[in-house]
């Protein structure tokens, strides 16, 4: 059968997915959005089976394949002289021909006669269909046949179907000439059934509401990917497989069919569909199909997947379609199918002892308690490029804080690397960059696909691209008259070395990134899982001087992080002349001495900072630190891609505090 999203072709390729990261103990098999029922009929011989599909032909196919084991029951009907059922039904004289009723209701409204002009069969063929119909449910009611031969030769029926339509694919429209298939006789299709002497079930549901019934090993999930509803490209296999005799309307006869609208062709709802599908899952194994063209993008999925999923488990295939190979689409992007894999961490029942977070989409995020952010040994990367980012230094930072954080506060937020990795019950995050600040906020509100479709309107009126410097300019001064936050966003990921950088008016004035900077994928993914985290947190921002960070509602269990402006190196964010408060010797010991008061407070603090830089030591810094730990760190200080001459660099965190790593060993840091 000819159906939108068919994965004939991608069979071997989701079983090595499988056999990649299943046992083989494995029992069961789920295909959620089953189709035509092909990739739960290839899994049949190996697993207990259970498919779904909100569509009634395509649930009719799947009882008669995947739910049925054993071969069609023709026994009564052998007696009564009917040797071979489905040649009867093919081949049977068709008498007392009338459209004055809906005897015939097929032939009557979708083939060419005196009072019907639709071109979807031709009369021939549609009297046949109608024929077999109402032989095989006569014969059903009067106990001719029983449940799983009604099924097998409806199933039957609806296969044949397709071979002699008039249509290109679908049943959106008929042709207005004749197609030379539609003039071949009409056949049923003789169905294989594989008895796998297993319990196998077949639904007809809402995946989203039958998600919430059925557990087992492995779920497939095949959803539709655009905008496309599958109800009215398929209505007229509806009505054979119903035979409800519905009120149609318009010029191609369509059925009703608002109760069978699916979120996951509105963009708008999609997003929120998949997150309750994978939350709701009680499955152990996950795979995905999906399409490059779908509206939901790769990180989007991602991100939900390792949301509720073990994120050292998660895999993505991306395979070419066959029949586009060597082919681009209308932007000129080669068409890609995806397979997603993760491993379910926990399913929906299990989340109590998590915390369960309201975000602005509606959705629940979990952050676990049991599995922190950094468990899989990635970090959530800061989709902005700020000087002095910690990311790289996070895996030595992070296990040196104390755990159980009450509350944390990153004092120089900066590009918030080390705060979107810290576990804690509240997060306060505060920078002196105004310009900064307003962009988190904007994420932490914004939906994220609000936030895509701002960027890309942006890069498409604009026309920004690593080599058009003009359109650059035009939309930096478009930004420093509107000063929107997500502009701003956009802007930099085309300028010099992805930096924020303004003038002391506050306007923008980086430079352009000359193929260079661009919005990239790796950009658009560290973009999609900052904004998940950022929205999932118990965070607030400020925009304050560091001194006026209250410390009054701070006690023991809470903790403070400072990165600031490093006193002996110079950067865009230091040098005074952007807008914003420069970094001097009365600023350097102005930190010391907050610090000293959180220290008395029995506050816990971490100072991140350079002892030497290209020759220059921080004296200031060295004779403050002997009354703390002091760790060295391993990483030379240069963040700036395009400085070349690099000296040596003496990376410290100083704490008040004896610390742990990870690996339990105390670390009680050297006395200068």
């Amino acid at each position: 059968m000819r159906y939108i999203g068919s994965k004939a072709a991608l069979l071997d390729e989701i079983d090595k997915m499988i056999a990649r990261n299943t046992s083989g103990r494995e029992e069961s098999f789920c295909d959620i959005f089953a189709g035509t029922g092909i990739v739960a009929r290839y899994f049949k011989p190996r697993y207990a089976v259970t498919s779904n599909d909100i569509l009634h032909f395509s649930y009719v196919m799947q009882k008669a394949t995947i739910e049925n084991n054993l071969p069609p029951d023709f026994t009564k009907l052998i007696e009564m002289g009917i040797e071979d059922p489905i040649a009867y039904l093919e081949e049977a004289k068709i008498d007392n021909v009338t459209y004055g009723d809906d005897t015939f209701f097929i032939a009557k409204h979708y083939s060419p006669h005196d009072t019907c002009t639709r071109m979807y069969l031709t009369n021939e063929n549609a009297l046949r269909i109608d024929f077999i119909r109402n032989t095989i449910q006569d014969w059903f009611d009067k106990g001719y046949i029983n449940e799983n031969t009604f099924y097998y030769l409806l199933a039957g029926l609806l296969e044949g179907v397709p071979f002699v339509s008039n249509i290109t694919g679908t049943y959106g429209a008929y042709l207005k000439d004749w197609d030379k298939r539609a003039h071949k006789r009409f056949e049923m299709i003789r169905l294989e059934v594989v008895d796998n002497e297993k319990e196998n079930h077949s639904y007809n549901e809402d995946a989203l509401s039958l998600v919430t019934k059925v557990e087992g090993d492995i779920l497939y999930i095949d959803p539709p990917y655009n905008s496309r509803q599958y109800a009215p490209n398929y209505h007229l296999l509806e009505t054979i497989s119903k035979y409800d005799y519905p009120e149609i309307k318009g010029v191609t006869g369509i059925r009703p069919y608002e109760e069978l609208k699916s979120p996951f062709c509105i963009k708008t709802k999609v997003e929120e569909a998949f997150d309750t599908l994978i939350k709701e899952a009680k499955f152990t194994h996950i795979i995905v199909s999906y399409s490059s063209e779908g509206l939901m993008n790769e990180y989007q999925i991602e991100t939900i997947l390792k949301r509720y999923g073990d994120p050292k488990t998660y895999q993505l295939k991306k395979i070419p379609y066959r029949k586009y190979k060597g082919k681009l689409n209308s932007k000129g992007k080669t068409l890609y199918e995806y397979l997603f894999y993760i491993k379910k961490t926990q399913v929906a029942s299990e989340l109590d002892d998590d915390k369960l977070v309201g975000t602005n989409t509606g959705k629940l995020s979990v952050l676990s308690k049991k599995q922190g952010i950094h468990s899989s040994g990635k970090y959530i990367k800061s989709p902005l490029n700020y000087i002095g980012g910690k990311y790289k230094l996070l895996p030595q930072i992070i296990p040196l804080f104390p755990s159980n954080i009450h509350t944390f506060v990153d004092l120089f937020c900066g590009g918030c690397n080390v705060s979107m990795n810290v576990q804690a019950d509240r997060i306060i995050c505060n920078d002196i960059n105004t310009k900064i600040v307003d962009l988190y906020k904007a994420f932490k509100k914004m939906p994220i696909n609000k936030i895509i479709d701002r960027i890309e309107k942006n890069i498409e009126e604009y026309g920004l691209s690593k080599e058009n410097e003009e359109g650059f300019k035009r939309f930096r001064d478009y930004y420093n008259e509107t000063g929107d936050p997500i502009d701003l966003y956009t802007l930099t990921c085309y300028s010099f070395n992805y930096q924020f950088r303004f003038n002391n008016n506050l306007e923008y004035n980086n430079p352009f990134g000359r193929n260079r900077s661009q919005f990239s994928d790796n950009m658009r993914k560290n973009l999609y899982l900052f904004v998940d985290r950022l929205q999932s947190m118990n965070i607030s921002f400020s925009s304050k001087d560091f001194s006026k960070v209250s410390l009054r509602n701070l006690s023991e269990g809470d903790f403070i992080y400072c990165d600031p402006p490093y006193y002996i190196t110079t950067g865009t964010y230091n040098d005074g002349n952007r807008g914003f408060k420069d970094w001097k010797e009365e600023q350097e010991r102005g930190l010391y001495k907050y610090l000293d008061k959180a220290d008395k407070k029995g506050i816990k603090f971490a100072l991140s900072n350079v002892m030497e830089h290209k020759g220059r030591h921080n004296d200031i810094l060295e004779t403050w630190s002997k009354k703390y730990n002091v760790i060295d760190l391993n990483f030379d200080y240069s963040n700036a891609s395009y400085n070349t001459s690099r000296g040596r660099s003496r990376e410290v965190l100083i704490t008040n505090y004896e610390v742990t790593n990870n690996r339990n060993r105390d670390i009680k840091g050297d006395k200068v």
